[in-house]
């Protein structure tokens, strides 16, 4: 049996890990099937304080520290996760393995939200990617759409200039309002990326028998495209959750009520901006309402 099971390698998780391992806490990180969710595809994070490099990176580093003040890890992912009456924490893993632990910090995070149109779903891998990080070398001197008007849309398309020949964002209102000025200035001054406002996809399709794609927007024009990275928001990942744990609309925990010795943190709490440093706050104090639960229960 562990002290404190933490759900999550990102931001969150693992610093929750530093602080629950440094305070001599047994402490076991499920850290999914990869290691450091969203963060770790950033290409460049330069908005955590002291810190400009590139998400793994800063990911590795945060872990390392974490290990060498002892917390575990292990690569799995909670598929369930059941208390008894004395709010001992079974964790079921889709490695077929089971681990307990009095206090459990849920930081499992976020994922992209999928685009829900004719097409979308058959050409994920073949055209269609949620990940610029990941995909975008495939993409080096071709024609690729960015859907969406965020900061993930904007920072998505400015590393997608880089390589590829041209890059268009389509977003459905008449300027970036949801993103940060400075990522606005950015796009702005790149000649190779031309925003198209004020329209959405409506459905995408193979172009006859070649790898080009045809993006068709809500207004009527088709776009003849190599690639499209959709970069519309997130949901929570929370499916291994039961009704018993209050959600909001995104599928994100709402804090309140949680049942004693079960704690949320990062991308996974309701109500909290999605950032980095946000995450690194929150995963903070998950970790020492969690210590001093524990330290409560031992006294």
């Amino acid at each position: 049996m562990y002290d404190i099971i933490i759900l999550g390698s990102g931001p969150a998780g693992l610093t929750a890990a530093i602080y629950t391992a440094r305070a001599n806490k047994k402490t076991l990180i499920i850290a999914g099937d990869t290691l450091g969710g969203q963060t770790s595809e950033i290409a460049n994070l330069e908005n955590f304080p002291g810190y400009m490099g590139s998400g793994m990176d800063w990911i590795q580093a945060t872990l390392n520290q974490a290990t060498k003040f002892g917390a575990e890890i292990t690569y799995a992912s909670a598929t369930d996760i059941k208390w008894d009456d004395n709010f001992t924490y079974t964790v079921q893993c889709d490695n077929g393995k089971t681990y307990t632990a009095p206090a459990v910090i849920m930081a499992t995070g976020a994922r992209a939200r999928r685009l829900e149109i004719d097409g979308a779903c058959n050409l994920v891998g073949r055209g269609v990617s949620y990940c610029a990080t990941c995909d975008g070398f495939f993409y080096s001197g071709k024609r690729v759409l960015v859907i969406g008007g965020g900061n993930s849309a904007l920072n998505d398309a400015l590393y997608l200039s880089d390589l590829a020949e041209n890059v268009k964002i389509i977003y459905r209102k008449s300027a970036f309002t949801r993103a940060e000025a400075i990522l606005c200035d950015r796009v702005a001054a790149r000649e190779n990326i031309t925003p198209v406002f004020n329209t959405e996809l409506k459905s995408i399709r193979k172009k006859d028998d070649s790898d080009e794609l045809i993006a068709t927007t809500t207004t009527g024009e088709d776009i003849i495209c190599d690639g499209i990275f959709v970069a519309i928001g997130h949901e929570a990942n929370t499916d291994y959750l039961t009704e018993d744990i209050k959600r909001d609309n995104m599928g994100r925990v709402i804090p309140d009520n949680l049942p004693r010795g079960l704690f949320v943190a990062g991308d996974e709490q309701s109500g909290i901006q999605m950032q980095v440093a946000t995450a690194v706050g929150t995963g903070c104090s998950a970790a020492m309402s969690a210590i001093a639960y524990i330290n409560t229960k031992d006294n």
